[in-house]
């Protein structure tokens, strides 16, 4: 007893302390977690519903693309652009000028008139080939093996 006399109420303060601080701490965090989850964080990765998207699309007012082989605007000077399922092909009326494999292909193959682009984790193949020219366009015949 002659201690806590000679201490007096400082125990008591210095637990009550701990204490305040302890739930202090709780409530920060809950309050800080409640702010995050509730909209300081943006809406823009958050995923939408197909009748989103037409919606959205229906806005824009343009035709949908076209699957006709578009001009690249890196080569437009040295060749036309074909896009395929694999990957997409610059060609000019002589030769292939580069192929640019699509997520989840590679280029397996590439010649000056032909190439081969394949799945990375599957067993389908796209193969193009150089077949000619049409009046300053090249031609592009694209064959898919799925294998």
């Amino acid at each position: 007893m002659r201690l806590l006399d000679r201490l007096g109420r400082l125990p008591l303060v210095i637990v009550a302390g701990w204490i305040v601080a302890a739930v202090l701490a709780v409530l920060v965090g809950v309050v800080g977690i409640g702010l995050v989850g509730s909209g300081l964080v943006s809406r823009q990765g958050a995923p939408i519903s197909e009748d989103e998207v037409e919606r959205a699309l229906d806005g824009l007012g343009g035709a949908p693309p076209s699957p006709a082989p578009m001009v690249s605007t890196t080569a437009a000077a040295r060749g036309r652009s074909f896009p395929t399922r694999g990957g997409t092909v610059v060609a000019d009326c002589e030769r292939i000028l580069s192929m640019s494999p699509a997520q989840g292909y590679a280029v397996h193959d590439q010649d000056d008139d032909e190439g081969e682009f394949r799945q990375v984790r599957g067993k389908t193949r796209v193969e193009v080939e150089l077949t000619g020219c049409d009046q300053g366009t090249p031609r592009l015949e694209v064959t898919e093996d799925a294998g």
